[in-house]
């Protein structure tokens, strides 16, 4: 598959992952753990996880909860006894994460070459708030679209399909990005293009469709995209 740059209307980003970096509450659990790097990326796998088992069973709860009930298996399976204020201390961490230092200047060009830009996050609109100040794009984006509003969570298509309606284009006019290896094949099952910002060097999954274009950043989004 190849960009279609001439059907791009907007430009959808995912969050965790793609603008911030969970992997960075590495400080918050060292002080609990001995390998913290490890914990962070069960507790991300697993909020993950719970999130696709309760949208595929009909159960919800924002991703915030999701998160607080990973981060409790997280630290069971590390064998760490952690009272529950405490952990509520480390489930804050995801209101302060790191910005992947591209998203910025690489966001900024492809507003300053007149791209509508938006946020399509799995994340309750509580956590996107503070997100969004935190990566401080707030001037950049026109809003964002919280899978909260249909109470799903992608990468069902109906996540992806709100989040057209809510920018007010067709689906297929808008172009999606992300870094989760499940995410970008999300959108693209619901019609949209994919951009997949390949942050971990690994490699694409065994789908029938490949992403339209394959980055390592932002800034090189914006190269191909003429910004």
């Amino acid at each position: 598959m190849a960009l279609d740059n001439d059907a791009v209307d907007a430009i959808a980003f995912d969050s965790y992952g793609t603008l911030v970096d969970p992997g960075s509450v590495t400080d918050e659990l060292a002080d609990h753990v001995d390998d913290p790097e490890r914990v962070a990326e069960r507790w991300r796998s697993r909020s993950l996880e719970y999130a696709f088992v309760g949208t595929a069973i009909g159960e919800y709860d924002t991703f915030y909860e999701m998160n607080r009930h990973a981060l409790r298996y997280a630290l069971h399976s590390a064998d760490a006894d952690v009272a529950e204020d405490e952990r509520d201390e480390i489930l804050a961490a995801y209101h302060d994460l790191d910005v992947f230092d591209d998203v910025r200047p690489g966001t900024e060009r492809l507003v300053d070459a007149g791209h509508d830009c938006y946020v399509l996050s799995n994340g309750n609109p509580e956590m996107l708030d503070s997100m969004v100040e935190t990566v401080d794009i707030d001037d950049l984006i026109e809003g964002y679209v919280s899978a909260d509003g249909i109470e799903r969570f992608k990468p069902v298509p109906e996540v992806y399909e709100h989040a057209a309606d809510r920018i007010g284009v067709p689906v297929e006019n808008v172009l999606f990005v992300a870094a989760g290896w499940w995410d970008v094949p999300g959108a693209l099952n619901a019609g949209m293009q994919g951009v997949w910002v390949d942050r971990q060097d690994t490699v694409w999954g065994p789908y029938e469709a490949d992403p339209d274009l394959t980055v390592d950043t932002f800034e090189e989004l914006a190269d191909e995209l003429g910004a």
